[in-house]
């Protein structure tokens, strides 16, 4: 792919499914694989898998978590909070909707 092309825009499952994976207070866990080269969102044994291009560096990559986590979701990313995992793969972010 010619690198003037617009990357793909990233494939969701349904919001509902995502939602489906929380717990009664709301809380989804994640499996973040952050330096990736396509990003997405899919699902797993009781867990979110996030991919994103961004590298762990400064929180980047958690930030781009919660930006493409609340694209797939249809929320505003100011709707989610990373409860815990900063520093990990492994990731717990509330939904405060």
């Amino acid at each position: 792919m010619a690198s003037w092309m617009a990357r793909p825009k990233a494939d969701f499952p349904a919001s509902e499914a995502i939602r489906a994976l929380a717990d009664d207070q709301g809380r989804l866990t994640l499996r973040v694989t952050p330096g990736a080269r396509v990003e997405s969102v899919g699902l797993g044994e009781g867990v979110v898998l996030v991919k994103v291009r961004t590298k762990p560096q400064d929180g980047k990559a958690n930030q781009a978590v919660l930006e493409l986590l609340a694209q797939a979701l249809g929320l505003a990313t100011s709707r989610l909070r990373l409860l815990r995992g900063a520093t990990g793969r492994d990731k717990q972010v509330q939904l405060l909707d």
